[in-house]
């Protein structure tokens, strides 16, 4: 019997959870088989089950080498999923920086909202990870982006994310960028402390965020974007 779409996401998902590559792209394909919409197939699937396998490493019920395996299990799907993605070629892509924060070499969860938003029409600049936070700030400039995302697993370097606010403070560009935020330990009231643009808990609110950001400010980071070329 055929799976409706709510269970075809949920089994993608659990494949993901259960490390087994082989039924992601299964499942995958049978997305596209289907005709169903593959960006909700990675909203709804993949990044749905890349959380939960994040949620057990942070519970210490999976380690390193379980989530590289769901971490290869979901790029298997997405190296399916991602070509048929419908994306207006007419928009206009907004520009973005990301990266993890100096002092941690995590960056799966940085890798998963870096898909998110090229799936979602952004053009985004990889800085990798244990990036600097003047290196943000620099490459920012340099890339003429209007966000910058920036990403931790550490509470022990948290605080470089209030080192990229304090630098486009210093240099007065601070209202020339929207500087968005995540990982495991980073909350909406440490956002609210170093005074950025939002807090995302995962990569699907990372992207709805975004888009909130630019439909709400569209206009004025479009326009100091143009001021700084």
């Amino acid at each position: 019997m055929p799976l409706n779409k709510p269970e075809l996401f949920e089994k993608l998902a659990a494949s993901i959870v259960d490390m087994d590559e082989d039924l992601t792209i299964e499942l995958s394909n049978q997305v596209i088989a289907e005709g169903i919409d593959a960006y909700e197939a990675i909203v709804n699937g993949l990044t749905v089950g890349m959380n939960q396998a994040g949620k057990l490493f942070d519970e210490e019920e999976y380690f390193v080498p379980e989530l590289l395996m769901c971490s290869d299990a979901m790029y298997s799907g997405l190296n399916i999923l991602k070509p048929h993605i419908k994306i207006n070629s007419h928009e206009t892509k907004r520009k973005a920086v990301i990266g993890v924060i100096e002092g941690d070499t995590h960056d799966i969860g940085k890798n998963l909202v870096k898909i998110m938003l090229e799936t979602g029409g952004y053009d985004i600049v990889d800085l990798g990870r244990d990036v600097s936070p003047a290196t943000f700030v620099e490459r920012a400039k340099a890339e003429n982006a209007e966000f910058i995302f920036i990403s931790t697993l550490m509470t022990t370097t948290m605080e470089g994310m209030n080192e990229v606010v304090e630098i486009l403070v210093e240099e007065q560009i601070r209202e020339d960028y929207k500087v968005l935020i995540g990982g495991g330990p980073v909350s909406q009231s440490y956002a609210d402390k170093i005074g950025v643009d939002g807090y995302a808990e995962n990569a699907a609110e990372a992207v709805k965020l975004a888009n909130n950001i630019a439909a709400a400010y569209g206009n004025e980071l479009v326009r100091r974007s143009i001021s700084r070329k």
